[in-house]
């Protein structure tokens, strides 16, 4: 008896120490610390108001009512918010199997088949003629959490349908912010039709002047090629304009989810207000809790995180309850609810991986490697969105001082017309002249119409940088206020 005990236990001390290990294994991404992004310094020359953040409605101080239309239609009939709706749905349900994993299953079941037995079986069996096989079951199995492995698969599935739920009003967010930068475009391009309008009139009646003089003598063919070179180009630039003008609606139709006849229905903008954002305080902090992106590549990281706890607990023994009651009988009149046909088993099971050729160890290592990305993931994005914030309003207030020397400019060409004409009426110059000065305040028109169209287009970027709105739900916000540990 000792001598079986000893072999027991020497036996099971062996397949012990065989047993898949997960020693040596473990993910090496740490995820970044917002307070570790200094920007101070970067930030220092604007304004700094705890209250900054856009509005959920930011479109609306654009001033411009049709934008506002064209923003909520495409907020109910784009294609990708569809697309993101569904994977949200999808990660959900995701949530559900994972958690109807963590409890018992109970199945039942019923069959009667034909068969005739050779009589080459024993009987009463082999009876050599046809009879019926019929039974019916229950069956409970539970397979018992002790490692909290299914607890964490279910966490998993649940950050991963978090972050789907975010990146889905994350979706909402690039859309709104991308009607409204094309309808910017939309309304440079009107802009720039008006320019080159402008422009081929001008050259229309300096080519008319140029053939006048040719024909008295006064110039030649040289500056008459001249006038025809102009009046092309202005050509060319109407024509762009134009093309600029049908590309503008056919990428807000496509925003919208319709066709291209919606875009044609779309009416002048009206010239829109450059939003007006100061800094907002402790911006690489608080930058994690206002931007879609940022909440959920934190959520893919906790997923990432409870997934190798999963893959860990694999490697434990396991520990599984089950039972089974029946009846069955066999030819066609045995009556299987009587006593004599009822069967049932039941027991606890215990097992333990001992060699399976290092698919768990391959797991849990893929596991590891699913976590690194998903955090350096999270470092891209945090480090890209401070940075992004920074560069938008450099970018916004150089682009004011561009505006200021350009005002100048335009208002230098503006009185020098003015000054030709009165030159022209007063019979000192000649309308020729006049005319090359008006090109002087055309080409001076068309810069000042593309900076304030980069000012508008540079504050919805902006706007989108700080999170287009995004306001976090209380799981979100809770997340983002433990950001900060360096390993979930």
């Amino acid at each position: 008896m000792r001598l079986h005990l000893l072999a027991a236990a020497v036996g099971l001390t062996l397949a012990l120490a065989g047993c898949a290990s997960s020693g040596g294994l473990h993910p090496d991404g740490t995820p970044m610390d917002p307070a570790s992004l200094k920007s101070e310094r970067s930030l220092a020359t604007f304004d700094v108001s705890p209250a900054s953040w856009p509005a959920q409605d930011w479109w609306t101080g654009l001033g411009d009512p049709q934008l506002d239309a064209l923003i909520t239609e495409a907020l109910q009939d784009n294609p990708n918010l569809a697309v993101a709706d569904a994977r949200a749905r999808q990660a959900q349900a995701q949530v559900g199997v994972a958690d109807a994993a963590r409890g018992p299953s109970v199945n039942a079941g019923a069959s009667v088949a034909g068969a005739r037995l050779p009589t080459t079986l024993p009987p009463p069996i082999g009876s050599g003629h046809f009879g019926l096989a019929k039974y019916g079951y229950a069956s409970f199995k539970w397979d018992l959490d002790l490692w909290g492995g299914k607890r964490a698969a279910w966490q998993a599935a649940l950050g991963a349908a978090r972050a789907a739920d975010v990146e889905q009003r994350a979706a909402r967010i690039e859309v709104s912010g991308n009607v409204a930068r094309g309808y910017v475009q939309l309304g440079y391009a009107y802009a720039q039709q008006d320019v080159a309008k402008a422009e081929l009139e001008r050259a229309d009646n300096a080519r008319k002047l140029t053939t006048q003089r040719v024909t008295a003598g006064i110039d030649n063919q040289i500056q008459l090629k001249q006038s025809d070179a102009e009046v092309a180009s202005a050509q060319e630039q109407l024509a762009l304009a134009d093309r600029a003008i049908d590309a503008a609606c056919s990428a807000l139709s496509v925003l919208l989810g319709k066709g291209p006849d919606r875009g044609l229905d779309i009416g002048r903008p009206q010239v829109l207000k450059p939003s007006t954002l100061a800094v907002p305080a402790n911006l690489s902090v608080d930058l994690l809790g206002h931007r879609a992106d940022l909440v959920a590549a934190r959520w893919r990281v906790e997923a990432a995180s409870k997934d190798i706890k999963a893959a860990k607990t694999q490697f434990m023994p396991n520990v599984s309850l089950s039972a089974m009651a029946g009846v069955i009988g066999l030819g066609g009149g045995t009556n299987i609810f009587q006593l004599p046909a009822r069967f049932y088993e039941g027991g606890p099971a215990i097992s333990l991986p001992i060699f399976d050729g290092g698919r768990l160890r391959s797991n849990l290592a893929g596991k590891d490697a699913e976590y690194d990305l998903a955090v350096a993931q999270y470092n891209q994005t945090l480090v890209g969105a401070v940075n992004e914030v920074a560069d938008h309003l450099s970018a916004l207030r150089s682009l004011q001082e561009q505006m200021v020397a350009e005002q100048h400019a335009l208002d230098a060409a503006s009185q020098a017309w003015q000054l030709a004409q009165q030159r022209f009426k007063s019979g000192i110059g000649s309308y020729l002249e006049a005319l090359s000065v008006r090109q002087q305040l055309l080409v001076a028109d068309q810069r000042m119409a593309a900076l304030q169209s980069q000012q508008v287009d540079l504050s919805v970027q902006l706007i989108q940088a700080l999170g287009g709105g995004f306001r976090p739900q209380a799981d979100d916000a809770e997340l983002a206020n433990h950001s900060n540990s360096p390993r979930f």
